[in-house]
């Protein structure tokens, strides 16, 4: 058997520098834009446009557009709806194509879409994902979103979770030192994974906006099969 092998990149700033054509990318943004995007597909969402910046949200927009937007947390003022996957209602968006842009998560979708593939991960579709990574015969790069090109814990602790996976499969190998510390995170918190985020920076900033009632969902394991992948510029369900 052909061991694969496995990388994490903290941040998207580090990205080009693990970049590789024919890789698998991963990107995880816990808190909150890939659990909200897996909740969305959960939930019938037809395709998710994943734009860089508020410009081009704001062209969507006037081209009639359903549009996910926020920075900084905040909803922008020309949105339908925020960040929060409880927004990505089966009312709101089933069947419908939506227009998503947020601080963090879909910047790097768009950085790392000359990559063989783009995937959406989160614990909300962890084990479904894990099995389809070991199913292809692809180098697997787990990219964090971050904070604004900054490293986050929350993020760091999931992409662990999920190397952890995919090495204990033993269809995977690494040696990349990135994934020996996340995976030395995740199992520094899987015992008490909600307190250990509590020292999380974004879980911070989103207690203080009162944004922070989907900390707890956005940390539950496998939600969904669902595994959203970019397509064309577009995420759809595989």
């Amino acid at each position: 058997m052909r061991h694969r092998s496995l990388e994490i990149c903290f941040t998207p700033a580090a990205f080009d520098a693990h970049a590789d054509s024919e890789a698998v990318v991963v990107v995880i943004d816990v808190l909150r834009a890939t659990s909200s995007i897996c909740t969305a597909f959960a939930n019938g969402v037809r395709e998710i446009i994943p734009v860089a910046t508020v410009e081009e949200a704001m062209e969507m927009k006037a081209r009639g557009h359903l549009i996910a937007a926020e920075r900084d947390g905040y909803v922008l003022d020309f949105a339908d709806f925020g960040n929060s996957p409880f927004n990505f209602s089966v009312e709101k968006i089933k069947g419908k194509i939506v227009v998503y842009s947020t601080t963090n998560g879909t910047g790097i979708m768009k950085q790392a879409s000359g990559n063989h593939d783009v995937v959406i991960g989160s614990y909300l579709n962890m084990t479904a994902l894990c099995r389809w990574l070991e199913a292809q015969d692809r180098k697997v790069i787990i990219v964090c979103a971050g904070w604004k090109r900054r490293f986050s814990l929350e993020d760091a602790v999931c992409a662990g979770a999920m190397a952890l996976s995919l090495l204990e499969s033993g269809k995977f190998t690494t040696i990349c030192d990135s994934v020996h510390a996340a995976t030395d995170l995740w199992k520094a918190a899987r015992e008490d994974l909600m307190g250990y985020i509590e020292k999380a920076a974004q879980r911070s900033r989103l207690r203080d906006k009162g944004l922070d009632d989907c900390i707890g969902y956005c940390h539950t394991f496998d939600v969904t099969d669902v595994i959203p992948v970019l397509r064309n510029e577009r995420l759809v369900a595989l």
